[in-house]
């Protein structure tokens, strides 16, 4: 009997590939990755689709409202021959709008809450922007803030307001040297101030942030916690051409 189940999951392992295909295309922001050279093993293919579909509703905010009889369900129904409707994938793709725009609006209070207790917290700066920061280390007096087409190398580490990481300097392939008006807002509004050698920490609204728009690991509406440090600047070199005359 085990067999004849673990033959019929065969026969309809491409069904439930593109089933989990259908869900997560409403999630997906970034491209699937590649295909391993080597086939997994059933077992490991259909534990990876669940995982991915696990995965796409905990992006998009769901994941403390998942009845997983319901999605068990699904999985039952599409291996035995449903197919999904263009009104079902509608439905999907509107309930899966609704849960990010709620998650950002819960997010984004958090955040106010956050801010105004941080606030008066002993050294944090408040600007006009709404930006929060407390100098760590204040640089060098004797050198300037970057210009805003400066190069400027740093080291950072960003966190949500819970510490989950969400980028840093120490990551391989992570580029720590950029344009200082080519990042975020608060990043360019941040550095406009620091000197090199300066570490500051950043208390980044939504607005000055990614805003409500959920990103990969990045809910919509979070509150970031950057730990900035500014190591260096150097002029943008010139495009091709540039400060030469004409003979």
């Amino acid at each position: 009997m085990f067999r004849a189940m673990r033959n019929q999951l065969h026969r309809r392992l491409l069904d439930v590939f593109s089933l989990t295909l259908l869900l997560c295309a409403a999630a997906w922001a970034d491209s699937p990755p590649s295909i391993p050279a080597a086939a997994p093993s059933v077992d490991d293919a259909l534990y990876t689709m669940g995982l991915n579909i696990g995965q796409q509703l905990h992006q998009s905010s769901v994941s403390a409202k998942v009845p997983m009889n319901r999605v068990e369900q699904g999985i039952k129904d599409g291996l035995a021959g449903k197919k999904l409707l263009p009104t079902d994938q509608m439905r999907l793709q509107a309930f899966l709008r609704s849960s990010a725009e709620q998650a950002a609006i819960n997010n984004a209070a958090a955040a106010r809450e956050f801010l105004k207790r941080n606030a008066a917290a002993a050294g944090v700066t408040t600007t006009p922007s709404g930006l929060e920061y407390k100098v760590i280390e204040a640089g060098d007096a004797n050198l300037s803030p970057p210009r805003p087409t400066d190069l400027v190398t740093v080291k950072f580490r960003g966190t949500l307001m819970d510490g989950t990481e969400l980028d840093s300097s120490s990551k391989p392939g992570t580029a720590s040297t950029l344009q200082a008006n080519g990042v975020m807002k608060a990043w360019t509004q941040a550095l406009a101030s620091m000197k090199p050698g300066a570490r500051w920490q950043l208390f980044v609204p939504p607005e000055l942030g990614y805003g409500q728009t959920t990103r990969a690991d990045v809910p919509g509406g979070s509150l970031l916690i950057y730990d900035l440090q500014l190591l260096s600047v150097a002029a943008a070199p010139l495009p091709p051409g540039a400060g030469t005359t004409s003979p």
